[in-house]
């Protein structure tokens, strides 16, 4: 039997750990994996694109563990009520090819991606950063806005969104979480307001066109900015000539995933940008100056995904009773009779457990 974890199992695991707490601890598990980045064999994901949306599949492994998600992203599906992103991934053994465990992604993608948002910013952004602009009030939203606060301290939101509607959802969300409860929400009429005396500016857009959200003169020094919504190939948010800034310190995930999916993929080919596998190694410096401009290009990595999957099946082991089993790999008295141990008899074949 092969380990199943759907949307009711994280819904249990995240309400008894604690959403701030939960992803503290996937942020941990992440940055675990990021300091043995030479351990994993790592290329770009697989994109199918369309006019419409994006399917992509996002493998890795290190040699022990292979794990793969598969994700998409429609930002027009939430005009036919359906949800922009769902994903779902499979963490498998190296040794024998057997998976170990199938998890849905897209709740954790949501978790991971702000886990990774918040662990990157503790290594660029000013130690004293108290109030983030969150630029962007869709689904990922909230998920920013606790990590943040659990992970830097933030106690201040400057909320805007195109459509209020989105922005009146997220602070109603905000204020129901006794977590939260002080933070200040402050309600602004344009990006430009919201960015206004920010530390950190968050931009979590859904749109999939080259769009400008933050231009130049919002940009104060020492900010750090958090561009999570460009990721995919003609979708990006920042102004070009923020990144050309020669106080600019530019860090991404994967070069070669954010050269095609990235802010960056706006700049030249010989552009300079760190990889934050360097930061948390100690090969490069997340910050240099209080005054310097840094800047997380964040698609997301496979090697995140790996990271929660491996994160959730080891909590399912010390929580049995927050996942099910499964019969995804048939268990046969003989391995080399496949169709007679399934369909040539009446008998139901046997199931294992997969450790």
């Amino acid at each position: 039997m092969v380990d199943y974890v759907g949307i009711a199992d994280i819904q249990h695991l995240v309400n008894q750990i604690g959403p701030g707490e939960f992803m503290a601890r996937l942020a941990a598990q992440i940055e675990a994996d990021y300091r043995r980045w030479g351990q994993f064999e790592k290329s770009a994901r697989l994109a199918s694109h369309s006019e419409v949306g994006v399917i992509e599949l996002m493998p890795i492994s290190d040699g022990d563990l292979y794990s793969f998600k598969y994700v998409n992203g429609h930002p027009k599906n939430t005009s036919l009520g359906l949800l922009t992103v769902t994903a779902f991934g499979v963490l498998a053994e190296v040794s024998t090819g057997y998976p170990v465990l199938l998890s849905e992604l897209t709740v954790t993608t949501a978790l991971r991606t702000a886990a990774m948002s918040a662990l990157a910013a503790k290594w660029m952004a000013r130690p004293d950063s108290k109030t983030m602009a969150l630029i962007g009030n869709g689904a990922q939203s909230e998920f920013q806005a606790i990590a943040f606060h659990r992970m830097l301290g933030i106690n201040e939101l400057r909320l805007y969104d195109v459509d209020p509607r989105a922005t009146a959802k997220l602070a109603q969300n905000l204020r129901a979480m006794p977590e939260l409860r002080g933070i200040s929400l402050v309600h602004a009429t344009s990006a430009a307001e919201a960015a206004l005396g920010a530390d950190i500016i968050t931009t979590v857009t859904a749109d999939k066109r080259n769009a400008v959200i933050v231009t130049p003169s919002m940009v104060a020094p020492g900010m750090h900015l958090n561009a999570v919504g460009g990721d995919c190939p003609g979708k990006t948010e920042l102004h070009a000539d923020i990144l050309r800034r020669p106080d600019a310190r530019v860090i991404v995930e994967y070069e070669p995933q954010s050269r095609i999916e990235g802010e960056i993929q706006q700049m030249p080919a010989d552009f300079s940008v760190i990889e934050f596998a360097d930061v948390v190694n100690g090969v490069q410096r997340g910050r240099g100056s209080d005054g310097e401009i840094t800047v997380f290009d964040s698609v997301g990595f496979a090697l995140e995904d790996y990271s929660a999957l491996k994160f959730l099946h080891d909590l399912t082991r010390e929580r049995p009773e927050f996942c099910r089993q499964i019969d995804l790999v048939p268990d046969l008295e003989d391995p080399k009779d496949l169709f007679g141990g399934t369909l040539g008899s009446s008998k139901r074949g046997r199931m294992r457990r997969v450790a």
